[in-house]
């Protein structure tokens, strides 16, 4: 079967020649008298063609690397993510089924709607979308990716000029014989560019002002992971797919430049095999700072709309802030550079908001539907998993770990901190202090004091932070140690269960899984274990309590003591969990499988519901109005509840 597949795709390389190889028309013969191909369906979908066969070719085209369908009776991502071991081979998840996965028994479904864009861009062939002035600027590290580029120049439908930066003078050298050779290049200008700055610092520095002179600029830059032991190229074929090579979607992609003034940027919606989080600032806020004083760009949210890999489309003016600015390679950080967490990644995430700030508008391709639309909530499609779906994806595990607070537990009234604001206010009416926010501040400064004392490794537990609040405010033992069992006690009363999470830790355990909870907290190991029974949890379980172990999640010092436990084990574990850093880029870094699931404000405001930004510094009226309503909204960590 594998030597029948790998015809399959060596057929697909060789080009339009050989389209009538055997195994592809077998393939093809197979895939109709199935109806696991339909190339009605596949038309309306993602353009025109030739022919049937020349249909599904286009599938077998992309369907190692982009979420697109055959049918409505094959999802092509459900497959891949299901049977990794196909995506990372390359092969077509298709061919693959038809020949190999359902003898097997493999997982396969029919097309699953995860996201219907609220609107629809239509291209219209306007008179004059030919005749836009282009710029292509291509960052080139790796010499294979010369080819790639001139391939997709050679049958652009239109002229064009094209910048580009290399790491070698070689690359300079073929790029120039090859990409004049297409007879699509009006000019090409070249430079051999430092080792800093990844794929934005070249083009910044030799050719950023230039840029403005053009009505378009089209950015990519060679990539490519490993993964498995062998090169993987998928990611990158998805942009070069949906921003440069596939015909249907450039030509749309010009017209709607054309038609529309107000678009700024366009690029294909984030890479459906990244992770779920890939569109969080993670750490990457204070980064930003740089840009946002500059430009005067906001943000508030957690999520952000951008060009995940720093490839797209955009009208150059609509970057003006950013291009019409003098460069040198000492502007961005010497390498080497963290996998996230620097200048760069901050750049890559201010490109959307920087084109809004200047008044344009955000555009997108959405592969499984062949859409175009400005609906920025695309990012929810990684989030969308019914609750029977979760369970399934924990099931193939030995050892399922989760988070608590905004995992399994949520807050009646989501704020954090409302505990303490209680507690203040019973103080503050017993003369104890000036006002609630008095008593928060000073307990957070008691707390944040045990932590400089430990210079900020391993944890401070709550005993620790009302021992040390007792000394300042010089008062006895026995009140301090009251009022710590209070502000538990409001917590405690306030504390929920995420209902159909509890219940599928319960349906996990009596299928034999072992249960581990982990979280980062002041709390002790006792008073966790009182919340856990509170929101049901009576199951067989083990506990990892930061300020017990003195470990945390957030320095990796926990996952270095949880990964020699679970290889001490043998066993094969996942978590699951509601931060970003801490539960899930952190974890991930320390090689353990994990899944990422959305905290209740996180949720809403994917969701686009009532803007909340007065979360930063909520007022009591604040969080008895919106509070119940984001921690119901959010009981369920996903869409498709």
């Amino acid at each position: 079967m594998k030597t029948k597949i790998k015809k399959i795709i060596r057929a697909l390389q060789t080009g339009f020649q050989k389209i009538t190889n055997p195994s592809l028309s077998k393939a093809y013969g197979i895939a109709k008298k199935t109806q696991y191909f339909n190339a009605t369906w596949y038309r309306e979908h993602y353009g025109n063609f030739p022919s049937d066969f020349h249909a599904f070719r286009d599938y077998m085209e992309k369907s190692s690397f982009a979420n697109v369908n055959p049918s409505a009776l094959f999802d092509t991502e459900t497959y891949n993510r299901s049977n990794i071991d196909i995506y990372h081979s390359g092969n077509s998840p298709l061919i693959h089924y038809l020949y190999h996965g359902r003898y097997e028994g493999r997982v396969s479904s029919e097309v699953i709607n995860r996201w219907t864009p609220a609107d629809s861009l239509i291209p219209q062939d306007t008179p004059t979308w030919k005749s836009q002035k282009v710029a292509l600027v291509l960052h080139i590290f790796y010499p294979d990716f010369v080819e790639k580029f001139a391939h997709c120049i050679k049958h652009f439908p239109i002229s064009v000029d094209v910048f580009v930066t290399c790491a070698t003078d070689q690359i300079a050298q073929d790029a120039k014989q090859k990409f004049s050779a297409t007879g699509k290049v009006n000019q090409i200008k070249t430079a051999v560019c430092e080792n800093r700055g990844r794929n934005f610092g070249p083009f910044l520095v030799h050719f950023s002002k230039e840029l403005l002179n053009y009505d378009l600029m089209c950015h990519l830059h060679s990539k490519k992971s490993l993964y498995s032991g062998r090169e993987q190229t998928q990611w990158f074929d998805y942009q070069n797919q949906f921003l440069l090579k596939d015909g249907h979607v450039v030509k749309s992609v010009l017209r709607l430049f054309d038609e529309h003034s107000n678009l700024g940027i366009y690029y294909p919606t984030s890479f459906w095999m990244m992770p779920a989080w890939v569109n969080h600032w993670t750490c990457n806020k204070p980064f930003a700072q740089e840009f946002t004083a500059k430009w005067g760009v906001d943000f508030n949210d957690n999520f952000v709309n951008y060009p995940v890999g720093g490839m797209f489309w955009a009208r150059p003016k609509a970057l003006a802030q950013l291009l019409d600015v003098d460069y040198e390679y000492t502007d961005f950080p010497a390498e080497p550079l963290p996998n996230d967490g620097s200048k760069l990644h901050a750049l890559e995430r201010l490109l959307g908001l920087l084109v809004e700030r200047e008044g344009y508008e955000q555009f997108f391709y959405y592969p499984p539907l062949g859409r175009f639309t400005r609906d920025k909530s695309y990012i929810s499609t990684s989030y969308y998993k019914p609750p029977h779906a979760l369970k399934n994806d924990l099931m193939s595990f030995d050892i399922v770990s989760f988070d608590v607070f905004d995992t399994v537990l949520r807050r009646r009234f989501t704020e954090p901190d409302y505990a303490k604001f209680l507690l203040g206010k019973e103080l503050c009416e017993n003369g104890h202090f000036e006002s609630p926010e008095a008593f928060v501040a000073k307990r957070n400064d008691c707390e944040l004091k045990c932590r400089q004392e430990r210079n900020f490794e391993g944890d401070v537990c709550i005993k620790e932070v009302y021992e040390r609040l007792s000394k300042e405010l010089n008062i006895e033992r026995s009140t301090s140690t009251e009022w710590m069992d209070k502000e538990f006690l409001y917590d405690l009363e306030m504390a929920e269960p995420k209902d159909e999470i509890v219940e599928i830790i319960k349906q996990l355990s009596l299928s034999g899984k072992e249960i581990w909870f982990v979280t980062d907290i002041y709390y002790t190991q006792s008073q966790i274990e009182l919340m856990l029974r509170k929101i049901g949890v009576a199951i067989p379980y083990r506990l990892f309590v930061s300020s017990s172990l003195r470990k945390r999640k957030d320095s990796g010092t926990m996952w270095t003591y949880i990964k020699q436990l679970v290889a001490e084990k043998g066993s094969s574990f996942v978590h699951v969990g509601d931060n970003v850093r801490s539960d899930a880029q952190i974890c991930g870094d320390f090689g353990l499988q994990n899944i990422h699931i959305l905290n209740p404000m996180d949720k809403w405001a994917i969701a686009g519901l009532d803007d909340i930004a007065s979360f930063e510094k909520p007022t009591e009226q604040d969080i008895l109005k919106w509070g119940p309503q984001i921690s119901h909204f959010g009981r369920y960590p996903y869409f498709g509840e």
